[in-house]
């Protein structure tokens, strides 16, 4: 059995002409459906249905086979045990950094300087201020992340943006550009070994795929 571990929305969407060209299909909508174990086509293939930042997770200890995550969500994770071999470019988007407009990001980031940053992703957000010299204290939020400027919780914050709109009506502009995301195959490394005939008939289709 191999199994498969997408999270619902976006990715799930983007990743079915995938599984397509793979031959599989799913036996249900998991929008629709409450299982979270989902059947396909395929009677050695079957698909989990679980949040996107437990994707690396399952994997890792072997509890699915193959995974689809966002690059956001892998760099939070480590990428430990994880073998990553193809960028699906799907799910794309870029990380930010957001401010109200009237903040001065640029005087604020010069060398030495302190900043309140909001966000989820804490490594990608210490990283890339640490880079630049910047003290940051960082605040946790798992959602609502344009708020936290507007009630003076934090400077900035450190977010997914795809077409912007959501930024632009809380009254928020990026203010700099952290990376591009999007998503990844990734496959648990003794699967790999152990279930190399299965899956890497599946790796060969998806990369023919998306080129």
């Amino acid at each position: 059995m191999i199994t498969i571990a997408l999270s619902k929305g976006r990715i799930f969407q983007e990743t079915l002409p995938l599984l397509a060209a793979a031959g599989i299909t799913p036996n249900e909508d998991p929008e629709k459906s409450r299982k979270l174990i989902i059947g396909t086509n395929k009677p050695d293939v079957r698909l989990i249905i679980i949040r996107a930042t437990d994707v690396p997770t399952y994997v890792q200890h072997g509890a699915a086979d193959l995974g689809i995550a966002g690059k956001d969500v892998l760099i939070e994770h480590g990428g430990e045990g994880l073998y990553q071999p193809l960028d699906l470019k799907i799910a794309r988007c870029k990380m930010m950094v957001a401010a109200h407009p009237a903040f001065d990001y640029e005087q604020a980031v010069r060398q030495g300087a302190r900043l309140r940053v909001a966000t989820k992703y804490l490594n990608t957000a210490r990283e890339y201020f640490s880079a630049k010299g910047v003290h940051v204290d960082l605040i946790k939020l798992y959602g609502s992340m344009e708020l936290a400027p507007l009630v003076k919780l934090a400077d900035v914050i450190v977010d997914l943006v795809s077409s912007g709109s959501t930024l632009k009506a809380n009254g928020l502009v990026s203010v700099a550009e952290i990376m591009d995301i999007s998503s990844r195959l990734v496959v648990n490394q003794a699967s790999l070994k152990l279930k190399r005939a299965e899956i890497q008939p599946l790796l060969d289709t998806f990369e023919l795929a998306i080129k």
